[in-house]
């Protein structure tokens, strides 16, 4: 059982185990924002399970650089759909082939089916006379500093804003 931990801003700040979340309630660092589950009995008391926790205090977080493009991120990013054609997407390819100069970054790297990745090989779309069915750029929000928001629980999405989500 996970739980979304929130910022007292309410931005998402991380996940934990529920009993994690339990503890930092029962500290009085965090307030229970939203419940789901069988509750959790204790020998004296029984605690409602937490979904959703509020931290009382501000933490601030470090600055990001930015996340690094690996080709699950880009798979994630392009929803596992081909940037050529749109169909389903196995593999990751270099827009400006890297032969030709081109990095491995977010603006270059795009899903790819394996038929659309076998035909360009070590072209360029000009070459070809192909066209990005969309503008590759790096993602941004929440979803992706926070790997466990890649599978929110549905009784998270009151609480991420529409950059986490899915």
């Amino acid at each position: 059982m996970r739980t979304l931990v929130l910022n007292a801003g309410y931005e998402p700040l991380a996940v934990v185990t529920f009993r994690r979340a339990l503890v930092l309630v029962l500290a009085g660092k965090a307030s229970v924002v939203a419940e789901s589950g069988e509750p959790v009995v204790g020998p004296n008391e029984v605690f409602a399970r937490p979904s959703v926790i509020l931290l009382n205090r501000y933490v601030r977080v470090p600055y990001r650089e930015g996340t690094v493009a690996t080709r699950r991120g880009v798979l994630r990013r392009d929803d596992h759909r081909c940037a050529y054609c749109g169909k389903a997407a196995a593999t990751v390819d270099h827009v400006v082939p890297k032969s030709r100069g081109g990095g491995d970054s977010w603006e270059n790297l795009v899903a790819c089916c394996l038929r659309c990745n076998n035909a360009k090989g070590d072209k360029t779309l000009k070459q070809l006379g192909w066209e990005l069915r969309f503008r590759p750029q790096p993602p941004r929000g929440a979803r992706w500093q926070i790997r466990e928001l890649e599978r929110p629980a549905p009784q998270w999405h009151a609480f991420l804003g529409s950059d986490t989500a899915a």
